[in-house]
């Protein structure tokens, strides 16, 4: 196997400056990918570039801005295309955002922000991408990044869910406008994963998922990153339109931290 089957090839990454973005790109790069490195935080991702750029034998170049707005996210793919030497191939739409909060109580303002980036984000990115490869004639892969809550539901997550679902469904309608060009889009959906995030929702969540996983650990950046170089991969040059679950079998009985707080809340009143 080819050490570097990323070579000559440049890859977008959005939401790439911290946790499964950074694993991503660290995938690519270290692949031999030039992979261009999005993210909000212009100032960290500027440093995870530098720190990136010590791995080889790919390189990371910096792209900072907001991935929900349709300007940047078409300025951002021209920018990537006119890379030297190397070919805008691979775009992953990892940018994302979580808003926990009662259905009865969510705001608009929260709504807005959960959708103009998980899901018009990822859609406008899509296009931008597709248009290019459609363009240059020679195909491209794009992997979407969903959410195992997209498939389960779960408690005060129903429009992060709404969208995570609705970034499935995209790559699946996508398969009769793309795959005439050559062109995949599948869907990665993590479940739970310990990035710096998850671990100041939860001190203990790598011990609270170990339980309740099958596989009996949390999941990490690097599975998510694995999984979605597989999609970019050419071992699933016949593959789109499809979704991987990264969550440890998670999902086939779909039990969360509230209702194992509720069972054992509802065992100690029956104690009384």
């Amino acid at each position: 196997m080819n050490p570097n089957i990323f070579s000559g090839k440049t890859a977008i990454v959005t939401g790439a400056a911290t946790g499964i973005g950074l694993a991503i790109a660290e995938y690519l790069i270290c692949r031999g990918a030039t992979v261009v490195v999005n993210d909000l935080d212009a100032e960290r991702t500027e440093s995870e570039v530098a720190k990136l750029n010590r791995n080889g034998p790919g390189k990371a170049v910096v792209c900072a801005g907001d991935a929900s707005r349709v300007d940047f996210v078409r300025e951002m793919v021209a920018y990537a295309a006119n890379i030297p030497d190397s070919r805008l191939e691979l775009v992953v739409a990892n940018a994302g955002l979580t808003e926990f909060g009662s259905f009865f109580d969510f705001s608009e303002a929260s709504f807005d922000k959960v959708v103009g980036l998980n899901l018009k984000g990822t859609f406008f990115l899509t296009q931008a991408a597709a248009r290019y490869f459609r363009e240059q004639g020679s195909g491209g892969r794009i992997v979407l990044i969903g959410s195992t809550v997209g498939n389960r539901a779960y408690p005060n997550l129903v429009a992060y869910g709404m969208s995570k679902a609705g970034i499935a469904m995209l790559a699946e309608q996508l398969t009769l406008e793309l795959a005439p060009l050559g062109v995949t889009v599948n869907t990665v959906s993590p479940g739970a994963t310990l990035t710096e995030r998850t671990a100041e929702e939860e001190p203990d969540y790598a011990g609270v998922w170990s339980k309740l996983n099958p596989d009996g650990r949390v999941g990490l950046p690097k599975d998510v990153a694995a999984a979605v170089g597989f999609f970019l991969g050419p071992g699933a040059a016949h593959i789109t339109g499809q979704q991987i679950l990264v969550d440890g079998g998670w999902s086939n009985y779909s039990a969360s931290p509230f209702f194992v707080d509720t069972i054992l809340e509802a065992d100690k009143k029956e104690e009384v």
